[in-house]
């Protein structure tokens, strides 16, 4: 049977968001993400990253860089709540449009959040059933791409996200309120299933729409 699956976004969602990372050890972790994720862990969820990485397409480093720092998030989860992720799935592409003057990372890609390439790659390789999955992130991109294949999109409250423009806000725990009016007027409409405060908040509302709010409650 498909599974349902959580897609993470990382930064400002897990690590404190630092724009293209060059040095490993400057990744941290956010408060109690590693908690967050092994409550995940624990509930046989499937955890996922899915993140832009444009990094390379625009010379500021190679794909090694970017797996090192996944390897580093990985470390730092494990040692502090032993928690994991199960996969990885990164777009290192860019339009030149948008910046990339790599020309080996340069161009379109059917991978770049909001496009649905990653998670209907991971739906395949680890039998997913999207409609039943979430995605958290801070921008507008994640909530687009998981109302693209019909899952839940759940809007971390961060700087970023103040930008992401909503009719309709869900807070807390699905109850509904007018959208701030520093939200409203933008380009680009869009409307999170729910928006968490963080990622504990988000796994508490993800346990509510699954019926595991019981088991969740004892943690």
């Amino acid at each position: 049977m498909a599974k349902s699956a959580i897609f993470l976004d990382c930064n400002d969602v897990l690590n404190i968001k630092a724009d293209y990372l060059h040095k490993i050890e400057d990744l941290r972790l956010l408060p109690e993400v590693a908690t967050a994720i092994r409550k995940l862990n624990d509930l046989n969820l499937f955890c996922c990253l899915v993140s832009n990485q444009s990094g390379p397409a625009q010379n500021y480093y190679p794909l090694s860089h970017v797996d090192a720092l996944h390897e580093r998030l990985c470390q730092l989860l494990y040692s502090q709540a032993q928690a994991k992720l199960d996969a990885f799935y990164y777009c290192p592409y860019l339009s030149p449009t948008a910046g990339g003057t790599n020309p080996e990372f340069t161009g379109w890609s059917t991978w770049r959040k909001p496009n649905t390439g990653m998670l209907v790659a991971a739906a395949w390789e680890y039998n997913l059933n999207l409609q039943q999955s979430f995605v958290i992130g801070d921008k507008s991109a994640d909530i687009d791409l998981a109302h693209n294949v019909g899952a839940k999109g759940i809007l971390v409250q961060t700087e970023r996200s103040k930008k992401v423009s909503v009719n309709t806000l869900r807070f807390p725990r699905g109850n509904l309120i007018p959208a701030p009016s520093a939200l409203k007027n933008k380009r680009h409409l869009t409307r999170p299933d729910y928006i968490a405060h963080n990622l504990i908040e988000a796994v508490g509302w993800i346990c509510d729409v699954l019926n595991l709010s019981k088991s969740h409650s004892q943690f």
